[in-house]
């Protein structure tokens, strides 16, 4: 003969058990998901929205008068293979004559981590030429901004993608 078991009871202790066990499960994933992404967060664009928007028109304005200008600004970025890098930098006037005067600065920006962001400081050399270097630079994808300033007035702004080896 068999021996036939008796099908366990379902109680209401039981059920509250199994709730909390998963809410406790579920509830305890939730928590360090938000902690992990909130450690791993690499920052914003930008510290405020809200100035941001307000300071756009600004922008815009500047972005206009900058293609009213007419400026070709060439840009190379040589990377070597112990890690030096050298930004040169060749400005022109709508007519061809070099711009001299700028004070042209460079940020190299990880477009995934803002903590690898490194700014080079650019020196002019003439006929409109600007140079500056960086060591330690790392291969990978980066925005390059270039910004020209003339008496404190930002006259020129870019920023490209590069991909660097």
């Amino acid at each position: 003969m068999s021996r036939s078991s008796k099908p366990r009871q379902l109680t209401g202790k039981v059920v509250l058990a199994s709730l909390i066990a998963f809410f406790g499960v579920v509830f305890g994933v939730n928590g360090l998901m938000m902690t992990l992404a909130i450690k791993t967060l690499p920052g914003t664009e930008v510290d405020s929205a809200y100035a941001a928007s307000l300071a756009y028109e600004n922008e815009i304005v500047a972005a206009r008068d900058q293609a009213q200008r007419g400026w070709k600004v060439d840009a190379k970025l040589d990377r070597r293979a112990d890690g030096t890098a050298t930004l040169r930098v060749e400005a022109h006037d709508k007519a061809g004559l070099p711009l001299t005067g700028l004070a042209f600065a460079g940020r190299l920006e990880r477009p995934a981590d803002k903590r690898f962001d490194r700014e080079i400081t650019l020196a002019e050399l003439g006929d409109g030429i600007y140079q500056g270097g960086l060591t330690e630079l790392k291969p990978g994808g980066w925005d390059l901004v270039l910004e020209g300033d003339q008496n404190g007035i930002r006259m020129f702004l870019s920023k490209n993608r590069l991909k660097l080896d």
